[in-house]
């Protein structure tokens, strides 16, 4: 049988991982949950906004934020989310070593942006006395931000577990679908932060 006779042969297969619209299942759930998600982020923004107005005079922030810190941990997680690009990439081009080192710099890059948060927050809870409980703005500002960095750590976890698998000597090209939908998650997870750097941090100082 030739190449393209075989090819032919296995479209049935492959159209059968594919949704009406011509997305693979996969990523359509994926898509699906990144859509429930975001209008999740979405309440949690609007929340921490519309108190910050109710309340304005409570906390000043920017007598609180490190912007310096904390746009550097943001320049962080973009790069990783590039560097996620390329590793998804070298994984669709059955480039083992690449795609593990490219995951190893998002994972190791993600760390670096916890690691930031969780300074940050010892920052601001021992020496600028900002609790959960001490305003309203500090009760929305931890929990918005607190839920976004749970969602980079289970990120992380998750590729992480990918790396792991790589090494097992059972990683092969048919996977590149399964990191590809590990990597919108995090592009999602990037793009939420962008949002909540422009309009919980950057705002404050217009």
């Amino acid at each position: 049988m030739s190449e393209a006779a075989a090819h032919t042969a296995t479209d049935p297969l492959e159209e059968l991982k594919k949704t009406n619209t011509g997305v693979e299942h996969k990523k359509m759930a994926m898509w699906a949950f990144l859509a429930s998600d975001c209008m999740f982020f979405g309440t949690l923004i609007s929340t921490h906004l519309i108190y910050r107005k109710v309340y304005p005079g409570v906390v000043e922030p920017t007598a609180i934020f490190d912007i310096e810190l904390t746009g550097f941990s943001s320049f962080i997680l973009l790069m990783s989310s590039f560097l996620m690009a390329l590793s998804v990439s070298a994984a669709h081009k059955n480039n083992l070593r690449g795609m593990q080192w490219f995951l190893g710099g998002v994972i190791f890059f993600g760390l670096i942006f916890l690691g930031g948060q969780v300074y940050e927050f010892t920052h601001f809870v021992h020496d600028k006395g900002l609790t959960l409980s001490s305003s309203v703005f500090g009760s929305t500002f931890y929990v918005l931000t607190g839920t976004h960095g749970v969602h980079v750590a289970l990120g992380i976890l998750w590729l992480l577990g990918w790396l792991i698998y790589s090494f097992t000597g059972r990683f092969k090209r048919e996977n590149s679908l399964d990191l590809e939908v590990a990597g919108l998650y995090w592009h999602f997870v990037d793009i939420v932060w962008i949002v909540i750097f422009t309009g919980v941090y950057l705002v404050e100082y217009l």
